[in-house]
């Protein structure tokens, strides 16, 4: 792993991050990549042989827009921010796992745990490149593939020039009106955001609280972002 990439990300605010995404959900990490590198990764969109499939949202009734999957090939760039983060993640979703009372499969390594998801027949690289032009948008989802979840993910921006395009989370609350966020993610900074659910503080202890993910309709401009996803697909 660059020494680069993964100090930028070990020198993240952590212990605040991990308060941000008790609190909401998600969280805002500071500035991780420089634009000259934003602007490489964006590049890859157009080399089709860095990708497995494309999916043209419109076609699947996801919204609009485009999203591609890394082969397992990953940009140098790509895997080494994958390898820093995940062991930043590991006690948050330790923690979360305990809180719900639920089974923390995850293990020290992330090398370990991808060759667990391929044990499981989850073989596919779900790393996503995705761009987003005038009038696109994305509905609200979750990246699930199959068992094997890890609870966080992120998203890094690869643009500025651009409007509209938020990063929207909806919240799922026991016994309450949904509730929602609205985050602009800046040009090399990343959102980490929760999978699937997070826990909610309750009378009884601990709640789930679910959550879906997606893109508000981009009013002008290009927005490419980067997923790193922490478990494989089918």
């Amino acid at each position: 792993m660059s020494d680069a990439v993964g100090t930028v990300v070990a020198e993240q605010d952590w212990p605040a991050i991990a308060v941000e995404l008790a609190e909401h959900g998600h969280a805002l990490t500071g500035p991780l990549l420089t634009p000259g590198e934003c602007r490489e990764i964006a590049g890859y969109f157009a080399e089709e042989h860095r990708f497995r499939t494309t999916v043209e949202m419109a076609r699947h009734r996801f919204g609009s827009g485009r999203y591609r999957y890394f082969t397992h090939d990953l940009p140098p760039v790509v895997a080494e921010l994958r390898q820093a983060f995940y062991p930043n993640l590991l006690p948050v979703a330790r923690d979360w796992a305990d809180k719900l009372g639920q089974a923390a499969p995850w293990p020290d390594t992330l090398d370990e745990w991808i060759a667990m998801c391929h044990s499981a027949g989850q073989r596919k690289s779900a790393q996503i490149l995705l761009r987003y032009e005038s009038g696109d948008w994305n509905a609200l989802h979750r990246d699930l593939f199959g068992d094997m979840v890890f609870p966080l993910q992120v998203v890094i921006g690869l643009d500025a020039d651009y409007t509209g395009g938020e990063f929207l989370m909806v919240e799922q609350r026991p016994r309450a009106q949904s509730r929602g966020y609205a985050t602009t993610v800046p040009r090399g900074h990343g959102l980490i955001f929760t999978t699937r659910d997070r826990p909610l503080p309750s009378a009884r202890g601990w709640s789930v609280a679910p959550m879906r993910h997606g893109v508000s309709v981009l009013r002008s401009g290009t927005r490419h972002t980067l997923g790193l996803v922490f478990h494989e697909a089918t």
